[in-house]
């Protein structure tokens, strides 16, 4: 009983700290996009309910807790494999490491998702064709757990520092957000091809077009696989040379 109370308390405080870091980033982000209209990328409007994807949120943010919750509590009580010492060179190097196998992860299950037999339990998600900052955590448990089971198992089979495991962890929270956000700050020369970064606008034609760019942090199974939408570097360079919304052409529309 001890152990499970342990836990619980482990669980609520992870829990708390991600639904305030949702909080203080979905509310300062909306401040600057009301200041910046021509930063938004899609001209629909968005016509989801934000209360019902704040609701959602907070629940499935109880799930990602729970799974890092496991990840961290079986490293802490010796249950995982023995991390390595942090220092100079094991935060960054297992900090992109973790990037690398997360982005895997979430891309293979990302597309199963999409398939026939599983997309009714991703479809909540994708409710929000036009994506505000308030969808990134919006969906159902089993959407949440394909994503976020990672933090569950990684640190069984990687011998990760806490520090970068939990590093990797705000740094994926902060960017999804941002990638549902609706607006473009970030297109530039490192987020199209040959560089395989990305950037709000990659993720926003997945919502709006739903077949292209399954990816998190990079572009570089979307490209090997096909999956890429045909016009996303090209929309990247408009965005570079305007600084404004350029022509956001459909997958089947020539530019």
């Amino acid at each position: 009983m001890e152990l499970v109370l342990e836990f619980a308390a482990f669980w609520v405080v992870i829990y708390l700290i991600g639904a305030t870091i949702m909080f203080v980033v979905c509310l300062g982000l909306i401040q600057i996009n009301q200041r910046h209209p021509e930063r938004k990328i899609q001209k629909r409007p968005q016509t989801h309910d934000a209360k019902e994807d704040i609701l959602s949120s907070l629940k499935q943010i109880a799930v990602t807790a729970f799974c890092l919750s496991v990840g961290l509590f079986s490293q802490w009580k010796g249950w995982t494999i023995a991390p390595v010492d942090l220092s100079w060179w094991s935060f960054p190097l297992f900090f992109i490491v973790s990037l690398v196998l997360h982005d895997a992860w979430f891309y293979f299950g990302h597309r199963l998702l999409h398939t026939k037999a599983l997309y009714r339990l991703h479809k909540p998600h994708h409710m929000t064709v036009t994506p505000s900052v308030w969808s990134n955590d919006a969906g159902s448990t089993v959407d949440t757990l394909f994503a976020h089971s990672y933090y569950a198992l990684v640190l069984f089979v990687i011998p990760m520092p806490a520090l970068a495991f939990i590093a990797h962890r705000l740094f994926d929270q902060i960017s999804a957000i941002i990638g549902h956000s609706g607006y473009e700050y970030f297109a530039g020369p490192t987020s199209r091809k040959p560089f395989p970064g990305i950037c709000t606008t990659y993720h926003d034609q997945h919502h709006s077009e739903f077949v292209y760019n399954y990816a998190n942090y990079f572009s570089w199974w979307d490209r090997i696989f096909g999956t890429i939408h045909p016009h996303y570097d090209r929309i990247i360079k408009g965005w570079e040379d305007t600084g404004a919304r350029p022509h956001m052409p459909k997958a089947k529309e020539q530019i």
